[in-house]
């Protein structure tokens, strides 16, 4: 069974769900975690996760939106993640490229997550584009206050972040981008991360993985991506499966 650890169901119309998670289940696809961002779509979230028994979810601020409203505390946050269908917090982080939100402001309520992933006992999924170092400093210095559990989501980053990440004893995500012919760096920092730390998802609907690329992406087609890192790291696709779900299992503890 392969699990996919970051989507966003939300994003899909209620008719458009239940194909949507046949498909996935006829892909092998067994369960998913639909991705909070924004704290006023966390009962949503929750009620669509409560809905279906192989759903679970997160709760948090995209960088993108970490503008909108006022930096919320991390107790705000942990208590939405005070529900038996939310596994985690997030996804928060910083994204330097597009610069939707000040970087300060991004930079405080990537804070506030870590803090509220700490006060949870819950995984804090991060969002990381174009600001590796900014994201590795906060994450040191904010373990060095007290360990939390971290994910490195849709991972497309340097090297050393994914270094930083598991030498704090994180995991990294991998998505459809591990499948674009022009990733071949990117290739091959997958197959030499830990065996232990290793996920997959889709990140869906963005992101669909070649040969689906530019098409409307869906939870079905983490298959492809699974399929593509068992191959990097010459695995057959059935262990890459056992493997990612095992890892999905022990940092996501409370899905286990």
């Amino acid at each position: 069974m392969l699990i996919d650890s970051h989507c966003h169901l939300d994003y899909f119309t209620p008719e458009e769900l239940p194909a949507i998670l046949t498909r996935a289940a006829a892909a092998g696809v067994g369960e998913m975690v639909t991705i909070g961002t924004r704290l006023a779509q966390s009962a949503g979230l929750r009620d669509l996760a409560s809905a279906h028994p192989n759903l679970w979810c997160t709760v948090g601020v995209h960088p993108h939106s970490a503008a909108e409203l006022p930096v919320p505390e991390p107790g705000e946050i942990a208590a939405l993640a005070d529900h038996p269908r939310v596994i985690g917090i997030g996804e928060s982080g910083l994204d330097y490229f597009y610069d939707k939100a000040p970087r300060d402001t991004q930079q405080a309520s990537f804070r506030a997550h870590i803090r509220a992933a700490r006060m949870a006992g819950l995984p804090i999924a991060i969002h990381a584009r174009d600001a590796d170092d900014d994201i590795a400093r906060i994450l040191r210095e904010e373990h060095a206050a007290g360990a939390f559990d971290l994910l490195l989501h849709c991972f497309s980053s340097t090297r050393a972040l994914a270094e930083a990440a598991i030498g704090l004893g994180g995991y990294v995500s991998f998505s459809g981008i591990l499948t674009f012919p022009k990733s071949t760096e990117l290739r091959e920092i997958a197959r030499d991360m830990p065996a232990d730390r290793i996920l997959v998802e889709t990140d869906a609907p963005y992101l669909a993985p070649a040969p689906h690329r530019g098409k409307r992406n869906e939870p079905a087609f983490v298959a492809r991506t699974a399929s593509v890192l068992a191959e990097t790291r010459g695995l057959a696709p059935e262990a890459l499966a056992d493997l990612t779900t095992a890892n999905f299992r022990r940092l996501f503890r409370k899905a286990a």
